[in-house]
């Protein structure tokens, strides 16, 4: 059992840290392209929050699939019948 909370400790970890490349790396590239075509600013611009939303939510899914697979092995859910 403690394994098990310390690989979805790890998950979450790492999920968390690939996201803040990812996000680093599309913000670099941005800088990149306004600097090359300033006249595009605002299109760049929208494509990136846009794309770093999307990072940012597949972070947050893996961050709450952790928390779950934490809080069910401790028998919160079923002491508490959240699902059902």
């Amino acid at each position: 059992m403690q394994w098990a909370a310390f690989g979805a400790g790890i998950g979450a970890a790492l999920s968390a840290i690939a996201a803040g490349y990812g996000i680093g790396k599309i913000a670099s590239t941005a800088c990149e392209s306004i600097a090359r075509q300033p006249e595009a600013a605002a299109d760049i611009r929208g494509t990136t929050v846009l794309t770093a939303a999307f990072i940012e939510g597949v972070c947050l899914f893996s961050v709450v699939v952790s928390l779950l697979i934490v809080l069910n092995l401790n028998g919160w859910f079923m002491s508490a019948k959240v699902l059902g």
